[in-house]
């Protein structure tokens, strides 16, 4: 295989990864980074079944970060460790709902060695 050609194969998989990277949402923690807490505090009447968080630079806000089959009743929270820097959360219930009035979106800036805390509220 000539160097051109293993060239654009490597191009095309390292795009191909960033790209998976930025619809995912992306690793919470990158190796090497100072590292931040989200918590996401449910104050509504239902259950979070859904929290998704990417960076802010990522083209969506990814998957569920919560592990399969875990939810945050009504009173509780849920911590994430992610590195510092900007990052947009979404929490929602079953079907996506927050009570009836949608899905909960914010946008967080994190500095190193600190945390957020954002109470999801509705109905």
């Amino acid at each position: 295989m000539n160097t051109l050609v293993r060239s654009a194969i490597i191009g095309a998989l390292a795009w191909s990864m960033t790209a998976c990277a930025t619809l995912t949402g992306g690793p919470l923690v990158e190796p090497g980074t100072p590292t931040s807490v989200i918590e996401v505090v449910n104050r509504s009447n239902i259950a979070i079944t859904q929290i998704l968080i990417s960076r802010c630079s990522a083209m969506s806000y990814g998957l569920n970060r919560l592990p399969a089959g875990v939810v945050v009743p009504p009173g509780r929270s849920y911590r994430f460790t992610v590195s510092s820097g900007c990052w947009d959360v979404g929490a929602g219930g079953p079907n996506g709902q927050m009570s009836g009035t949608g899905e909960a979106y914010q946008r967080f800036n994190v500095g190193a060695g600190r945390g957020v805390r954002w109470t999801v509220t509705g109905g």
